[in-house]
């Protein structure tokens, strides 16, 4: 059974993902509850997980009520215990559930926040990816280093490249300006701004790509690529000092 993936819009620009596999269905972060529970109740569905990427409250507002509602389990990243709504289980890396296509993977993701987390589908090809790795972009290094979140979006990099990267907020225009200063000679990147722009003319989200389209357009991923080191003026630096630079950068556009 193929997973069935729906993506939610929430809040002013978030993304909450509905998953309906073949043991069940679950959620992943819960911004607000509304939109969810109409997204829910559209299919008729009922919900027996949510699992949170990270602590920040536009990923968790809406945790209590989805739990009132469903009794639903709860779980999240075990490093961020602290920090989250009551997690019935904490996961660490390699605590790995379900079957078939529904078969999940943590990966820690740190950078973001410390103990931010990833949720990969590998049988189905999928990876949700919250504040980490983003739609032409990357979350910003609030809690970690610049080096951890490189190190964390390598991890991701080295995924199926088919796999589908579904992330946690619609800052893809934004994003895409700031891709084009730092690769501006990347076909492939303008090609994307186009459909980017004309996705959203539409009123569709774009937050949801192929790791392939990521690789190679994101700037945040291709910090190796020697167009983009000789617009940095680096051309011997190393590829984290590299990556730090254009988050400095984004930081400030």
């Amino acid at each position: 059974m193929p997973l069935e993936v729906l993506t939610v819009p929430c809040l002013a620009d978030n993304y909450a993902y509905v998953v309906k596999g073949p043991d069940g269905v679950c959620l992943i972060d819960a911004p607000e509850a509304g939109p969810i529970i109409d997204a829910l109740e559209e299919k008729g569905w009922k919900p027996g997980v949510l699992m949170i990427t990270h602590h920040h409250h536009d990923h968790v507002g809406g945790v209590e009520e989805l739990r009132e509602k469903y009794g639903l389990k709860v779980m999240g990243p075990k490093a961020e215990e602290g920090k989250l709504p009551p997690l019935d289980m904490g996961l660490t890396e390699g605590m790995n559930g379900g079957g078939g296509e529904g078969y999940t993977v943590p990966i820690d993701v740190p950078g973001h926040t410390l103990g931010h987390m990833a949720f990969h589908f590998p049988n189905a090809g999928a990876l949700f990816t919250a504040d980490s790795l983003m739609a032409l972009g990357c979350g910003r290094v609030f809690e970690g280093t610049m080096e951890q979140m490189h190190d964390s979006l390598q991890k991701l990099a080295a995924l199926p490249p088919e796999t589908m990267v579904y992330s946690g907020h619609e800052y893809t225009t934004g994003n895409a300006k700031f891709a084009l200063t730092i690769d501006p000679d990347n076909t492939a990147l303008h090609e994307r701004v186009k459909k980017v722009a004309a996705q959203r003319e539409a009123g569709e989200p774009t937050a949801q790509v192929s790791l392939a389209e990521e690789l190679a357009t994101n700037p945040f991923l291709r910090t190796s690529d020697a167009g983009i080191r000789a617009t940095l003026a680096m051309k011997d630096a190393s590829d984290a000092e590299v990556f730090a630079e254009i988050r400095r950068r984004k930081d400030a556009f």
